[in-house]
C-alpha cells in the first residue's frame, strides 16, 4: 500500500513540505530577492523586526477582524441552508438552489473580486440597493473608501464566493444520516426544531469541525480579494491582512527574508488555532 502514498508524499514533499522548510531556513537572513549579494545571516533579527513593526501588528489586527467577521457567517449560514435545503421536498428545486449556491466558489477569485468591484462602485448596484432600501437616492456608502465599509465590502464578497462550497460539504454530512432517526422522533412527538438540535448537530459534529476548520484556514489566508480591491482604489491599511503584507514585503520591497519570517508566523498561528479546534471540539467517532 506504501507504493500508492509515494506520489502524494512526493507531491506533499515539493509543493509544502519543502517550501515551509525553505521559508523557515530564509526566515533567519537579511536577503533581497534581486540581490547578488550573499544574504547576511541576522538569526531572529527579522522576527524581532516584525513584533515591534506596527505595520505587522496592523496586518494581525486586519487578519483577525476579517477571519470573525468572515468565519463565524459562513458557518452558521452554510449550516442553516444546508439544512433548508435538505428538507425540500422537491429535487428540482434542491437541485437548483446547490448549483446557485457553488456556482461562486467554482469561479476565479480575480473574477469574483471584480464583479463584487463593479458593485461596490458608486454608481453600482450596491448603492442602489442601500438606498432603495432606506429610501434615499444618490447618495454614495463608500463602499471602497471608508475603512470600515471597505472591511465590510471585502467579507461580503468573500462570504458570497465561498459559502456555497460549505454548503456542499454540510448537505454531505447531513445526507449520512440515517432518515430512520427523524422518523422515530417524529412518531415520539418531537417537533423540527427538537430534532435539529438533538439529533442534527450531535450527528454533525465531525462535519461542523470539518468546515469550522476548513472556512478558519481560507479565511486567514485570504488574499486575492484584498489585493484586488487594493489595486481598485481602496486603502490598503485596514484590509492589509499578513498575507497582502507578505506580498508586499517580499515581492514589491524584496525583503523575501522578512517576508519568510511573516509567513512562519502566519504558520505558526494557523497550526495552533487547528490544534486548538481539534482540542476543544473533541471530534471523536459518531457512531449512529
Amino acid at each position: 500500500g506504501f507504493a500508492f502514498t509515494v506520489p502524494a508524499i512526493l507531491f506533499f514533499s515539493v509543493f509544502s513540505f519543502y517550501p515551509i522548510i525553505n521559508a523557515l531556513y530564509t526566515s533567519f537572513f537579511d536577503k533581497k530577492v534581486l540581490s547578488l549579494a550573499p544574504p547576511n545571516f541576522i538569526k531572529l533579527g527579522n522576527y524581532q523586526y516584525l513584533f515591534t513593526s506596527p505595520d505587522f501588528f496592523n496586518s494581525m489586527r486586519a487578519t483577525f477582524v476579517f477571519t470573525m467577521g468572515t468565519f463565524l457567517p459562513i458557518v452558521v449560514f452554510s449550516l442553516l441552508i444546508a439544512t433548508f435545503l435538505s428538507i425540500l421536498s422537491s429535487k428540482k428545486a434542491q437541485g437548483f438552489f446547490q448549483i446557485a449556491f457553488y456556482t461562486p466558489a467554482v469561479i476565479s477569485s480575480v473574477v469574483a473580486a471584480t464583479i463584487w468591484l463593479l458593485i461596490f462602485d458608486p454608481r453600482g448596484l450596491g448603492n442602489q440597493l442601500v438606498n432603495f432600501l432606506t429610501f434615499q437616492s444618490g447618495v454614495d456608502q463608500k463602499w471602497l473608501a471608508d475603512k470600515t465599509m471597505v472591511q465590510l465590502s471585502t467579507m461580503i464578497g468573500y462570504f458570497w464566493k465561498y459559502i456555497g462550497y460549505f454548503v456542499v460539504l454540510f448537505i454531505t454530512g447531513l445526507s449520512a444520516i440515517p432518515p430512520v432517526m427523524y422518523e422515530a422522533a417524529t412518531i415520539d412527538g418531537a417537533s423540527r426544531w427538537q430534532s435539529f438540535w438533538r439529533i442534527t448537530l450531535p450527528l454533525l459534529k465531525p462535519t461542523v469541525v470539518l468546515v469550522s476548520i476548513m472556512a478558519m484556514l481560507q479565511c486567514l489566508k485570504t488574499f486575492s480579494t484584498q489585493y484586488l480591491f487594493v489595486q481598485g482604489g481602496a486603502p490598503r491599511a485596514p484590509i492589509d491582512v499578513i498575507t497582502l503584507n507578505i506580498y508586499t514585503t517580499g515581492i514589491r520591497y524584496q525583503r523575501i527574508g522578512r517576508a519568510s519570517a511573516m509567513s512562519i508566523i502566519l504558520f505558526v498561528i494557523m497550526l495552533i488555532l487547528t490544534w486548538l479546534q481539534f482540542r476543544f471540539s473533541k471530534s471523536e467517532e459518531v457512531e449512529y
